[in-house]
């Protein structure tokens, strides 16, 4: 009998626990990684990059059909269930204006800020609802490989389309091109300040992980300057994507991101009361022990709503 984690959302294919038998069927390579940990239960090591790796890799060919995915050394290898979450929890913010139905299908195009190389949000909103997605990063290289990605994966080949954003200091100046419209944007923004914040952040996964490590700690999930960290941290990153998306307001109908810190919410609401939204959300999502959650606010009044709905949906 499988143990559901009841923190994650309903329809979160990663509920269970990891059944190790079967990701093994799907990625042989995982089988000398898998042992049984302290507690009786298989487990891998989770500060072990290559382990963690495999195990994505796994998840994403098992339960989203991905038979070809990877990335190069260094780079952010994300936990798959809270990214998932947060695609259902997207879902259910467009059923809530849509008389409770999530639409799906390739009509309903998505704007991924900071796709990475993992390119994880994408597959998974594809993979879930039909949905399409533009994905931006100021990394040539992530571009390089969630382009190799979507390109190799015949399901994603016409999906999803990775923008390089020449332009380190814009957001969405650049990417959204004239007259082109998203019903959502998402984004898991640089959280630390620093390389320095970024690098204490590291040691503490990995001594909670139980594992110390010295100088020159690589984190086991990976990630590049651009992925941990940004001047002025979240708050920064977030009140220059609130500004720009003020110019942009009548080409998306949502624009979502994720707030890793609960004390940021207030800054990030107050931005935002500044540039005058129809409306303001704040979506909280339970995550193992630690609870997150990301606002999402819209420009469209309640008739252009409506056309919206009307034209696209």
């Amino acid at each position: 009998m499988s143990i559901e984690k009841q923190v994650l959302h309903p329809r979160n294919k990663h509920r269970s626990r990891y059944n190790f038998p079967e990701l093994i069927k799907s990625i042989p390579e995982l089988r000398p990684f898998v042992a049984v940990n302290a507690y009786g239960d298989e487990s891998i090591d989770f500060s072990d990059p290559v382990a963690v790796k495999l195990l994505n890799r796994a998840l994403l060919k098992h339960f989203y059909q991905i038979d070809y995915w990877d990335i190069p050394e260094g780079y952010l290898c994300p936990p798959i269930p809270g990214r998932a979450d947060y695609i259902h929890y997207l879902a259910d913010l467009l059923a809530s204006v849509n008389g409770g139905v999530i639409p799906t299908g390739k009509n309903i195009k998505g704007l991924d800020i900071g796709l990475g190389a993992n390119c994880i949000y994408p597959i998974i909103g594809h993979q879930e609802y039909g949905w399409t997605f533009a994905g931006s990063d100021v990394d040539t290289y992530a571009i390089k490989s969630a382009k190799n990605i979507a390109s190799i994966n015949p399901s994603l080949a016409a999906a999803v389309f990775p923008r390089l954003q020449s332009h380190k200091n814009h957001i969405f100046k650049g990417v959204i091109k004239p007259g082109e419209t998203f019903d959502f944007t998402l984004c898991n923004p640089p959280f630390h300040a620093s390389a320095e914040e970024a690098q204490a952040g590291s040691q503490r996964k990995l001594r909670n992980l139980g594992k110390q490590k010295g100088k020159g700690t690589v984190l086991n999930f990976g990630g590049q300057q651009a992925e941990l960290w940004c001047e002025g941290g979240e708050v920064g990153f977030i009140r220059k994507m609130i500004e720009e998306s003020a110019t942009l307001g009548k080409q998306c109908f949502w624009f979502t991101t994720l707030v890793s810190k609960s004390m940021n919410v207030p800054f990030i609401y107050g931005s935002l009361e500044r540039q005058r939204p129809i409306e303001i959300r704040t979506i909280e999502m339970a995550q193992g022990q630690k609870i997150s959650r990301f606002v999402a606010w819209t420009f469209l009044t309640p008739e252009e709503q409506n056309n919206w709905r009307k034209n696209r949906w």
